[in-house]
């Protein structure tokens, strides 16, 4: 009953003011139910126009989260440009800086890109692989020449790197400027020491460490760290070091493997 009453009484009022607006209807009379019906009228229009302002604002807010999205959107983009931009730029530094040094004079080089690091196994992972020319056992360096490790395993777009820090990893070594020549030895956790130094080879704090010729491993002369504590004892035949590494894992980016020295 009730909506029947919601919809009879508005068709109602709509059917009057039909009939008010005939031509055959008196002025007088016009006016007469006009006045009486202004209430409505205002609450018509009151209601009508609230509604008319619900649907404007509907239409605006929808505009506005289009707006919003295609701000959005650029944004994105931008920030896409820019960080390939950075990336770019990284990347020309990194070859500038091992041009000055003059890597591509001593060695041929393949450049890479860090993608992954394992830090529970002394590793990472670059984006170049055996369709790159990566082989299993190369050196890999910073555009500094610092030591990092030697590829440990290859697929085609990328490979694995084993660093100097990880406990399978020995090689020869030596201090800079002298004979004095030992192995050094990864200890996990990037973490290295220098092994089988003669007793009487003087080591001191702060002494810097490089590859050498011996064993073929690594070409010579690549920096590998400095030593940060001397450990000798008299029942031992020979001495020991710990070592700083040169190279900083959360700084890696970009890196160079050795294909020819």
């Amino acid at each position: 009953m009730k909506i029947i009453f919601k919809i009879v009484i508005p068709v109602l009022i709509i059917v009057f003011f039909i009939f008010l607006n005939l031509g055959s209807v008196s002025p007088r009379v016009k006016n007469f139910f006009y006045l009486a019906s202004e209430p409505v009228q205002k609450w018509f229009w009151e209601k009508g126009a609230r509604l008319s302002n619900f649907f404007e604002t509907i239409s605006e807010i929808k505009s506005l989260k289009k707006e919003s999205d295609e701000l959005k959107l650029k944004n994105k983009t931008l920030m896409s440009e820019n960080l390939a931009l950075s990336e770019l730029k990284k990347e020309n530094e990194t070859l500038r800086e091992a041009l000055e040094i003059g890597l591509k004079k001593d060695f041929k080089l393949i450049f890479s890109q860090v993608i992954g690091k394992d830090v529970s196994s002394d590793s990472i992972k670059i984006d170049k692989g055996f369709k790159d020319g990566v082989k299993k056992g190369l050196p890999v360096i910073t555009q500094q020449k610092i030591l990092v490790g030697k590829i440990s395993q290859v697929f085609e777009n990328f490979s694995d790197v084993m660093l100097i820090s990880n406990k399978e990893s020995s090689f020869d070594a030596k201090i800079l400027d002298t004979e004095t020549y030992g192995i050094v030895k990864g200890k996990g956790n990037f973490e290295l020491y220098f092994d089988l130094i003669p007793k009487e080879k003087e080591l001191k704090e702060g002494n810097f460490l490089v590859t050498s010729a011996l064993g073929g491993v690594f070409p010579p002369g690549l920096l590998i760290g400095e030593i940060k504590e001397v450990k000798k004892s008299d029942v031992e035949l020979f001495q020991k070091a710990e070592i700083k590494p040169a190279f900083d894992i959360k700084e890696l980016e970009f890196l160079f493997v050795i294909t020819e020295w």
